[in-house]
């Protein structure tokens, strides 16, 4: 019988190493078609407003219709790569997205939508195999384009931001948008990014 650990220990984990990715923790992967660029979160300096918050964070996971976790699932484990950019400037994704935390700082729940650092790729380790995730749904949980701002800022609406998957720009909402294995995925606003990343380059075992 499969044994689970204390949620402290499991979650502790699961915050400081991709732990149900591979046995060693991955460095950022590269952005096609620029080899030599690093990750947006490398490059960027974060801009007011598009930290994570961690206070909240179990309600934003069920505002994006997910429940709160005690561990990665395992049924259903895929990876995708987000760029954000604004007039052509990459804004970092952060760490800990899908994650809710303690008073105190601590993790103590987890969605099957998540991010365990700033590299921009997203992890889907979710108990039960078949759902589908989407981008809206990550946008939810990071708490950012909700429509409270101006255009361009991190709480303006999502309406006027563009999508580009794989090198192919989608028509529709952008929150819409499904997440697929090792799909590359540009969210921008105003001028596009340039080169505009294509793939992603993940890291073995990825």
């Amino acid at each position: 019988m499969k044994k689970f650990l204390p949620l402290s220990v499991a979650l502790g984990a699961v915050a400081l190493s991709v732990s149900g990715c591979s046995t060693a923790t991955p460095g950022p992967g590269t952005a096609v078609p620029t080899p030599s660029a690093t990750s947006s979160a490398a490059a960027a300096t974060p801009t007011t407003g598009w930290e994570l918050n961690t206070k909240g964070g179990a309600e934003r996971i069920r505002a994006a219709g997910l429940p709160v976790l005690n561990m990665e699932g395992a049924a259903e484990h895929f990876h995708a790569h987000l760029d954000v950019f604004v007039d052509g400037n990459p804004v970092a994704v952060p760490a800990d997205i899908g994650f809710s935390f303690t008073a105190t700082g601590q993790p103590n729940g987890i969605s099957a939508l998540h991010t365990h650092d700033e590299s921009g790729i997203i992890h889907i380790e979710a108990p039960v195999a078949g759902a589908t995730y989407t981008l809206g749904q990550l946008l939810t949980e990071w708490g950012v384009l909700d429509g409270t701002d101006k255009p361009g800022t991190a709480h303006s609406g999502v309406s006027d931001w563009s999508v580009v998957v794989n090198g192919a720009k989608q028509d529709g909402r952008a929150q819409a948008v499904i997440l697929k294995a090792h799909d590359e995925i540009v969210l921008f606003h105003g001028t596009a990014p340039e080169p505009l990343p294509t793939a992603f380059k993940f890291p073995a075992g990825l």
